[in-house]
């Protein structure tokens, strides 16, 4: 889709983004945009962080019913036993 665009398609885009936006406000565009690429790109280093401090993987599920007390008893019918 964005396979056909061209050189001068992209000035005629930056084009219109500065007579929409303006020239005085496009630093602050840009400033903001940056500012928020790096708090997102923290936010992802942080949650690496957090998943190899833990032992596991983004991503990673643990399959297998929780080890404890969930069985059943005659008086409980089907519902696990809660402690």
């Amino acid at each position: 889709m964005l396979g056909n665009l061209t050189g001068w398609h992209m000035i005629i885009v930056l084009a219109i983004i500065l007579l929409l936006f303006g020239a005085p406000k496009l630093p602050a565009l840009a400033k903001s945009i940056a500012q928020s690429m790096r708090i997102f790109k923290n936010e992802i280093g942080d949650d690496k962080k957090r998943d190899g401090a833990d032992g596991t993987t983004a991503g990673s599920t643990d399959r297998h019913a929780p080890t404890g007390s969930t069985t059943t008893s005659s008086t409980d019918g089907d519902l696990p036993h809660k402690p």
